[in-house]
């Protein structure tokens, strides 16, 4: 990882690109990054790259935990590291953020997305049950997959409203607790 500095982020159109094996690699490194010498919060990976044989947009999504009260150091530590405020339209809440960034990794740039979520949150056990039944159900994955090229097929390469296209389709394997 050179230097473990958080660079920008490059706004790019949504595709569904192959998975791939370094993302793990990149999100662990940055969550320790992240959370070193931070009490209260922890770093999480989640999305479809963490999800070996997921096709997505690439983008190395972590969830960053925090505990009652330690928002302002979350969001902090994240900017003193180079994070940024989102720049689109429907940005996150302030009381529930994403920051965003890039990394070189091996050369390669890999984008960052840092949910900011309060441990008390549901949306944490929805995200973890997602990716986990991502992870072990290969009808689930293959379905979620042909769902996102499809939208790529239609044209929608916005990416807020590429994930607007895919709220239902999450929505309905969060509800569904059977693996």
């Amino acid at each position: 990882m050179s230097g473990s500095i958080i660079g920008p982020y490059r706004q790019l159109p949504a595709e569904c690109l192959p998975y791939d094996g370094a993302a793990p690699v990149v999100a662990e490194r940055v969550a320790a990054r992240i959370t070193g010498g931070l009490d209260g919060v922890f770093a999480e990976h989640f999305g479809s790259t963490a999800v070996p044989g997921c096709q997505g947009k690439g983008v190395v999504d972590l969830m960053l935990i925090y505990a009652e009260g330690k928002l302002q150091a979350a969001i902090d530590r994240l900017e003193t590291l180079g994070f940024q405020k989102q720049s689109t339209r429907d940005p996150f809440p302030e009381d529930r953020p994403m920051r965003i960034g890039s990394i070189v990794h091996e050369d390669r740039t890999f984008l960052l997305h840092v949910h900011v979520i309060c441990s008390d949150s549901p949306e944490i056990d929805g995200l973890r049950r997602f990716r986990d039944r991502l992870r072990t159900d290969s009808d689930l994955r293959a379905a979620y997959i042909a769902l996102k090229q499809k939208i790529i097929a239609m044209g929608i390469t916005d990416s807020v409203d590429y994930s607007q296209h895919k709220s239902d389709f999450i929505v309905g394997a969060i509800a569904n607790r059977a693996s």
